[in-house]
């Protein structure tokens, strides 16, 4: 199942958003707060409100996704909203075998003291049926219920728990090096769903032993091209303290190299190890913010044909959305104008800019999109920083 429409209404840049259709490899591009990542936290949000109570730590659904997890309301709604106080998420899916369906959320405050969230619209359709449309004359008997959505009840959602399931499986990566190297020292209170990586190796070390080590030895042959006297990839457990460690073997003076830990690594080592174990880990929804950061100049120019390699090569393709602010990696002549979501700021909130017609004729003679679109999105004032300070 991939995402092939985003509308967002009043949610956090966004006074209005309409994406456009959808490809299976989606690179985000804008300037400095255009909203390039509350594009992805959209995403995140409903993975927070499909996933049941009990599979969460804190608690699940939607409560707990705008109040616990995001610091209320007041900090989700766009500050366009003006009188209308609506928040509203519809996204469009296509399944495997060609259904479509779409998800629509609508909620506001409640409006009386403790101002709980309220389910003002939830519909689902599968391929233009409707399967569920509320307010249901349930809920308007009892209001209570609309505190809550179907999407988190595994007792109401039977007819579309494939949505669920989907968004609940949803990854968002944006691994820090530091948090991985320091682990031990910072302490065990991983973020909920580890988005920046810290818990990297609890996750390799709960893949099966054939998968692990299958993925590590893929790894390991692109990091044989890509790092100086790079040899080996194992991960190990410490057979003192018990900790998991991922160790890197380097050609060395010694015969039998040099063996580093995770905490010796470079960054960039570290982000491009991450990177490639989590684009090869299961077929769900991927979101990437900055692959680039930490990483060489000429890898990340590689890294759109790796992700269209690996996708190509998983039974079912995964749909990857990557927010960049990187020439080098748009320099790639494989992205297509149709993958790229160009955002750009306006009075009103952010805004998708559709190709123009001179554009798509440049982008189809071969010009690159960094050549093409990217620059459309550059801060012209970025020259007077220097001035300025």
């Amino acid at each position: 199942m991939r995402i092939t429409r985003i509308e967002l209404k009043n949610w956090l840049n966004y006074q209005k958003l309409d994406s456009g259709p959808l490809a299976d490899r989606v690179f985000i591009i804008g300037a400095n707060a255009a909203g390039k990542s509350n594009l992805l936290e959209a995403l995140r949000f409903l993975r927070d409100v499909a996933l049941p109570a009990g599979k969460k730590p804190q608690g699940g659904g939607l409560q707990n996704a705008v109040t616990e997890m995001r610091g209320g309301l007041s900090k989700l709604r766009c500050l366009n909203a003006r009188n209308d106080t609506e928040v509203r998420l519809t996204v469009t899916l296509i399944s495997d075998d060609g259904v479509e369906w779409i998800y629509d959320l609508g909620f506001k405050g409640e409006g009386k003291a403790n101002n709980r969230i309220k389910v003002i619209r939830e519909m689902v359709s599968k391929n233009g049926e409707e399967l569920l449309s509320r307010p249901t004359p349930q809920d308007k008997k009892d209001p209570e219920q609309l505190t809550q959505t179907h999407l988190e009840l595994t007792n109401a959602n039977a007819a579309f728990r494939e949505l669920s399931h989907f968004f609940s499986e949803t990854t968002y990566l944006h691994l820090v090096p530091q948090l991985l190297k320091y682990g031990s020292k910072i302490g065990g209170n991983v973020i909920e769903s580890d988005p920046f990586g810290q818990g990297f190796l609890q996750r390799i070390a709960a893949t099966n032993e054939k998968t692990q080590k299958a993925r590590l030895n893929r790894i390991q042959k692109a990091l044989d091209t890509v790092v100086p006297q790079f040899k080996e990839l194992r991960f190990e457990r410490d057979k003192v303290t018990g900790l998991n460690h991922l160790e890197a073997n380097f050609n060395h003076w010694r015969p039998t190299g040099a063996w580093q830990r995770e905490n010796q690594l470079s960054d960039g080592t570290l982000r491009l190890i991450g990177l490639l174990w989590s684009l090869m880990e299961g077929n769900a929804l991927l979101l990437l913010e900055e692959p680039e950061l930490s990483l060489n100049e000429e890898i990340v120019r590689h890294l759109p044909k790796v992700i269209r390699k690996i996708q190509s090569q998983a039974k079912t393709r995964r749909q990857v959305m990557i927010t960049t602010h990187s020439e080098a990696l748009l320099s790639d002549a494989s992205i297509g104008g149709e993958e790229v979501l160009r955002l750009i700021t306006t009075e009103n909130g952010t805004v998708v800019k559709k190709t123009e017609p001179q554009e798509a004729i440049m982008l189809k003679s071969g010009l690159p999109v960094s050549d093409v679109l990217l620059p459309s999105v550059k801060s012209e004032k970025a020259g007077q920083l220097y001035w300025a300070l």
